[in-house]
């Protein structure tokens, strides 16, 4: 494993390279190391919220609206996984509905219990209200998941400290970080991702399983983890059958998910529930990516919005980082992973305003990024994320405030 020192290795007397040195020598001492994932993960959110209540207060001005920065940060599926923290999936307020603006008992099943339940936990301490536990738990899920990617962009081969808190970095400003921050589950689904993937190479197995275990418990993307996790798991078997750990990984790796799909499938009377749920809910379905196709081809051919469009080429750019990653010599199940992740969101015919945001938990896409941007010059990195994080911060408030579809 990288030490701190592989920040830079040339002299400190070489001009060029002068304040990536001071750098890494303030890196050197472990409080500076260790907290600076952190303050740069939440620097760049931080940027994003500005930016956001920047955007709403124009917006109030030109509409005559009175909307909070708070109020578009628990929209949308946010009153959802607030709703079922607060009343337990019977008590969600019957405003909330599905997209054709209908609502049965079964509609709330849609939304996976890890993140609302953490919610609720945290919700229940003294003083603490529900809708300061849900951003309380998003922030520190949030902070989690940096140091899990921190951990693997030293991990990966020819990673380093820099490429680590490169990869932090970008993670914090993807085009569709905003729902960090917001009450919504993917900052929690990223923690175990990331430290479930940091297991797996590692070869901390137990590590990995349970915290895929646990992603499964959170969104239906953990299927993507799963089988990264589990052909990962099945190859070291293969590879030394005495190796108890890999086994017990690969088989507690898909108990969340599969634990939340029997449970609603008990409750519906229906062996394929959720996915009914889905269907009728919200029209989602996996289509093998011919709605996604027609929605690139309509865009590209005939643009009508900036989200839109904004997302047919952000689509087009994680299919490129899938090649990227296989020329950059990524760790096969980290290319899996994102391989997963990308066809989830291509194969689905769901609301394509979703897709952009659908991509973040493809963060292992990102790490061939960041073992190159950590090799430069420090003030060609520090342009390169400045720029990403200024963008992201717009486009984020852009679909929060301004747009007026789905996320």
């Amino acid at each position: 494993m990288s030490t701190s020192t592989d920040v830079v290795e040339a002299p400190a007397a070489v001009p060029a390279s002068s304040a990536r040195s001071r750098m890494a020598e303030a890196l050197r001492h472990p409080v500076a190391l260790w907290t600076a994932p952190a303050l740069v993960y939440l620097a760049v959110r931080q940027i994003g919220l500005f930016v956001l209540q920047l955007v709403v207060e124009y917006q109030n001005k030109t509409t005559g609206r009175a909307d909070t920065s708070v109020d578009n940060l628990k929209s949308w599926d946010g009153e959802w996984f607030l709703g079922i923290a607060e009343g337990g999936y019977d008590g969600v307020p019957m405003r909330l509905t599905d997209a054709a603006g209908q609502r049965t008992d079964e509609t709330p099943l849609a939304f996976f219990p890890g993140y609302p339940a953490l919610v609720r936990w945290i919700g229940g301490l003294p003083g603490v209200d529900v809708v300061g536990a849900a951003f309380a738990v998003s922030i520190i899920s949030g902070l989690l998941c940096a140091y899990g990617l921190f951990v693997l962009g030293r991990v990966v081969r020819d990673g380093s400290v820099a490429s680590g808190l490169v990869l932090v970095t970008l993670f914090a400003a993807s085009p569709m970080a905003v729902v960090l921050s917001m009450t919504y589950s993917e900052a929690t689904f990223c923690a175990f991702a990331a430290w479930s993937l940091v297991g797996v190479v590692r070869k901390r197995w137990l590590l990995a399983g349970v915290c895929c275990a646990a992603a499964g418990l959170v969104r239906p993307t953990a299927a993507a983890l799963v089988v990264a996790v589990g052909l990962a798991a099945l190859v070291a078997v293969i590879a030394d059958r005495g190796d108890w750990r890999a086994w017990a990984g690969g088989l507690v790796a898909p108990l969340g998910l599969l634990g939340y799909l029997g449970w609603v499938a008990a409750r519906t009377g229906d062996l394929t529930g959720w996915f009914g749920v889905q269907q009728r809910g919200w029209g989602s379905k996996f289509d093998g990516g011919v709605a996604t196709w027609d929605f690139a081809m309509g865009h590209l051919a005939n643009p009508r919005s900036v989200l839109e469009t904004g997302t047919v080429w952000l689509l087009v750019l994680a299919i490129v980082l899938v090649f990227y990653a296989f020329q950059r010599r990524l760790e096969w199940p980290l290319i899996a992973y994102g391989i997963g992740v990308l066809v989830m969101d291509l194969g689905s015919n769901g609301l394509m305003n979703s897709k952009a945001r659908l991509l973040l938990p493809a963060f292992t896409l990102l790490v061939p990024l960041a073992l190159v941007l950590a090799r430069r010059r420090l003030s060609t990195v520090l342009t390169v994320l400045g720029v990403a994080t200024l963008f992201s911060a717009w486009f984020g408030a852009y679909s929060l405030a301004v747009w007026q579809y789905a996320i």
